[in-house]
């Protein structure tokens, strides 16, 4: 017979993680918030069929999803191992995936987990509730775990003034899928994915006017209808545009973040922009094309006044975010980013634009309305008074908070609230969806490959933080976690905490914070209480 027990979402179990005792455990939630819980076993000597159910009273929904396993080759560099989860399972398998499955055949000596996810209904009656965790091996039921959830009183208000994205690739999935873009059958599967995002907190989708100008040449992915007539003259065609932000917006998605308008890394040149939609390859100018050159800035003189219209008639202009150019740096590309700024005010002066950009000269000089620094550069933006967002990626790693493979699940839960403490308006991520070979168009396994093929550069778990199922997306715990993380943002806000409040002083900046996930805990224990009490 397996040993089971229950555990929370701050840790993972690997296929040789020892087995432990806990056949109880508590949760504590208010109404329209969601939490989790893990139930894990580890096998005997032979191969048998696990799995796990688990009832709960009304007013509370559960979900069983199967945890599972994704090789990590190597360790990621230029972190301590004392900043690892996992030693000295990895390199090796590492839980990530979760299958909606709630039996799996273990083999031998082996450990499994499954995550169960709990949300409470808005109007859940409040009170202690319990939740039957049965766990069955070889078609029996050998064990009956239970869980007491507190409900709480106050209800979860949603998330204000704090804007999130992470860029969504619709290439991948037409080329994952093998459907046609902008056809009935990619809107029908990207559907599940736009809802997706709603439910992980966000709610902002890079919306592909134009194919991005991101990591190296991708395929034609132009939402716009491009016509160039022999006197000059462009025509555009908006439908697919209007369909796209018809679909977001049904998912829940209000606010449209727009593709970059120069290329990568400086603004140096114009992006692609294609006939039609692309579906021939045909480029409207040469490769390359200086970005302040006259060829780039006739089309920019049509364009951007037709964009202008389409966004004040569709009532969107108030609902977007621009971009001029992604991750500049140095003085050369700040140059150039100053030409192309300088372009766009001329051309476009009711568009402002934000920029991931850690170099706070940018801001400085009023190059960009609205900076997004690495995490590690937030400290220059905050001394210099400035509003910012804040990403991370591959880097900044070590001490910092990231969400790679080997990240502490504990530690990718404190980014909600180190976001809400350093006073981050929003937060970008690059990578939703990343099923490619870096700078390619080649499609990867992200069942297999989490580096996009890139490794050291490029870090295990950055390129996406879902997979790709039947019929939609497959979460990762990883997803799931940070998912709750900002969870705890919504409830700081709702609490009327404010950021310098003494509650929040361990939480000094985005590398120096507690680890210990009792310390989480037991904030979050405070602000529910103060919830409750107050009666919100």
């Amino acid at each position: 017979m397996p040993q089971c027990w229950l555990a929370d979402t701050d840790e993972r179990f690997y296929p040789r993680s020892s087995a432990q005792e806990r056949d109880t455990l508590a949760l504590d939630l208010l109404r329209g918030e969601r939490g989790s819980f893990q139930v894990v076993m580890r096998t005997g000597g032979e191969p048998v069929q696990v799995g796990v159910a688990c009832a709960a009273p009304d007013g509370v929904e559960v979900r069983v999803r199967r945890v599972g396993y994704v090789p990590l080759p190597h360790l990621n560099t230029d972190t301590p191992d004392d900043e690892r989860e996992g030693m000295p399972h990895i390199p090796g398998l590492v839980p990530d995936p979760l299958f909606p499955e709630h039996e799996t055949l273990a083999g031998p000596h082996e450990t499994n987990a499954f995550w169960v996810s709990v949300h409470v209904a808005a109007d859940a009656p409040p009170g202690e509730k319990t939740l039957t965790v049965r766990v069955s091996a070889g078609g029996e039921q050998v064990a009956t775990l239970q869980v007491t959830l507190d409900v709480r009183a106050a209800t979860l208000p949603p998330r204000r003034d704090f804007d999130v994205t992470h860029w969504f690739y619709c290439d991948a999935i037409a080329d994952w899928y093998g459907v046609d873009l902008w056809d009935e059958p990619f809107w029908h599967i990207v559907r599940p994915y736009l809802r997706n995002l709603v439910a992980h907190g966000q709610n902002v989708i890079s919306t592909p006017i134009f194919t991005p100008p991101l990591d190296g040449v991708k395929r034609p992915t132009q939402l716009l209808g491009v016509t160039r007539g022999g006197d000059g003259r462009y025509a555009f065609d908006w439908t697919q545009v209007r369909r796209w932000v018809q679909e977001a917006t049904s998912a829940g998605l209000p606010t449209f973040e727009w593709t970059h308008l120069f290329t990568q890394w400086g603004a140096r040149h114009a992006i692609r922009v294609y006939e039609g939609h692309g579906e021939d390859g045909v480029l409207l100018w040469d490769l390359p094309t200086p970005a302040t050159s006259a060829t780039y800035r006739a089309f920019l003189e049509q364009f951007l006044p037709a964009w202008e219209r389409f966004l004040r008639d569709e009532g969107l202009l108030e609902h977007s975010l621009f971009h001029l150019s992604d991750e500049p740096h140095g003085a050369e590309q700040l140059a150039s980013y100053a030409e192309a700024r300088g372009l766009l005010r001329d051309l476009a002066p009711w568009m402002r634009v934000m920029d991931a950009l850690s170099e706070v000269d940018f801001a400085r000089q009023g190059l960009t309305d609205l900076p997004v620094p690495v995490l590690s550069s937030v400290p220059d933006f905050i001394a210099g008074d400035f509003s910012f967002w804040a990403y991370f990626c591959c880097v900044p790693r070590g001490r910092y908070v990231n969400r790679l493979f080997d990240t502490p699940l504990a530690k990718i839960r404190m980014t909600g609230p180190l976001l809400y403490r350093t006073g981050a308006r929003g937060f970008l991520h690059w990578g939703a969806n990343y099923w490619y070979k870096r700078q390619t168009t080649e499609l990867i396994d992200p069942f297999t490959v989490a580096d996009a093929l890139a490794w050291p550069g490029w870090a295990y778990g950055d390129p996406f933080v879902v997979y790709p199922g039947p019929d939609g997306p497959l979460d990762s715990i990883r997803w799931e976690v940070f998912a709750e993380s900002l969870q705890d943002y919504a409830l700081l806000q709702a609490a009327g905490v404010v950021p310098d409040d003494p509650l929040l002083a361990p939480l000094v900046d985005f590398a120096d914070f507690p680890r210990d996930p009792a310390w989480l805990h037991g904030l979050r224990r405070q602000v529910r209480d103060h919830l409750s009490e107050s009666g919100r």
